[in-house]
């Protein structure tokens, strides 16, 4: 599983981009955007963790389980 940014909520802040531990994260038409293939959820051995970009995000729902 991944997370996704839901473009209409992300303001572009960037606060998600640096904490990503897979670099899943970048900019994207003015937003950002997470890679599906290599977001792990922040977690290990197939398991997700607690998604860094969701602790970060000051926006509500504005990343969500893909």
């Amino acid at each position: 599983m991944s997370m996704k940014i839901v473009r209409e909520i992300c303001t572009a802040c960037g606060d998600c981009e640096p904490v990503c531990p897979t670099q899943s994260i970048s900019p994207w038409k003015g937003v950002y955007k997470i890679d599906a293939n290599t977001c792990s959820e922040c977690g290990g051995d197939g398991e997700p963790g607690t998604p860094q970009c969701l602790e970060v995000c000051m926006e509500d729902d504005c990343i969500v389980p893909a």
